[in-house]
């Protein structure tokens, strides 16, 4: 997984009031938790934005307090007109305790069945997967070469090394459909 470093600082005051007041001064609320204890903190929109408007999943390096923490992004509030960032929950990482997280999903290749006049369908963005963030790598990366026309690539066809897929195994995740010029390509003219 990709690092990328942020700095937070403390939060006393937890109202709307306080965190309406916060965002207009440019930082947005936050919590840390899933280690010994919970932290509410404050994060400057810039360094949020750089980590959260990219399709990469990051590992957090966050300074706090004169502490650092490993943390990811578990889940974020956003203004329902405007889109801007208005809360951010961190679940701090643990060297032992395996995470769960979506990660993005790189298809490589250009399929034979495309080559061959099909249209290539894909289903899933991202895939939902378990394990020890040491492991877990910035993308989940599949080559669809070898698919030809009417065969489809399954979550169960996906092999990653210490890492589960949480995703349904018979879920598709693209595939190579026929169209109408590869079906009369197929069917014989009846011309002698």
């Amino acid at each position: 997984m990709k690092v990328i470093s942020m700095s937070g600082s403390p939060r006393e005051n937890v109202g709307k009031k306080d965190a309406k007041a916060y965002r207009r001064a440019g930082l947005i609320p936050a919590v840390l938790y899933g280690g010994s204890e919970q932290k509410m903190l404050l994060l400057s929109v810039e360094e949020v934005e750089a980590a959260i408007i990219t399709p990469v999943v990051y590992l957090i390096d966050l300074s706090l307090e004169g502490k650092n923490y490993q943390c990811v992004v578990k889940d974020l509030q956003s203004h329902p007109v405007t889109d801007e960032i208005i809360h951010l929950d961190l679940l701090e990482v643990l060297p032992e305790k395996p995470i769960t997280i979506s990660l993005p999903l790189n298809l490589n290749g250009t399929p034979k069945g495309v080559l061959q006049g099909g249209k290539l369908v894909k289903k899933f963005r991202k895939l939902k997967v378990k394990g020890l963030a040491a492991n877990l790598p910035a993308t989940i990366e599949v080559n669809i070469s070898r698919l030809d026309v009417n065969e489809f690539l399954y979550i169960r066809d996906i092999k990653l090394d210490n890492i589960q897929i949480l995703d349904l195994p018979n879920a598709v995740v693209a595939g190579v459909k026929s169209t109408r010029s590869t079906a009369t390509e197929a069917a014989p003219t009846g011309k002698k």
